[in-house]
């Protein structure tokens, strides 16, 4: 089975041992993504920036991998702070339509950072 390694900026990428997402058949394996800017790191916000931020750096990924939110299957949320889960919801249905992927939602202890979210796609038929 082959494995294929997916990088949004194949010239930037992770500055730790990392694929931000690996290929293999028709799945589609996308690494805990935050609020970070190629070549800056991490960039703090409000909750909801750093969501938003978040989010584009997973369908950038998705898409490096040919996939979209739409793909998505399986969704694992990681907040710093567990009373920004009602936001979360509010926010995660903006991004995401019925029927929503599967879900996990944990507390974090990172300090730099008030979200991580990974996930797993299908990638859609190629037809071959």
């Amino acid at each position: 089975m082959r494995i294929e390694h997916v990088e949004p900026n194949p010239d930037n990428p992770p500055k730790i041992p990392l694929s931000s997402g690996v290929r293999v058949a028709n799945l589609l394996f996308v690494s805990g993504q935050a609020s970070t800017v190629p070549g800056q790191g991490i960039v703090p916000g409000t909750f909801d920036e750093e969501f938003h931020r978040t989010i584009q750096n997973v369908e950038a990924v998705l898409a490096a991998g040919g996939a979209t939110l739409r793909d998505v299957v399986q969704v694992r949320a990681y907040l710093r702070d567990e009373s920004a889960r009602s936001r979360f919801n509010e926010l995660y249905a903006e991004v995401f339509s019925e029927p929503y992927p599967a879900r996990t939602t944990v507390g974090n202890h990172f300090s730099f950072i008030q979200i991580e979210i990974d996930c797993v796609a299908v990638l859609p038929d190629s037809g071959a």
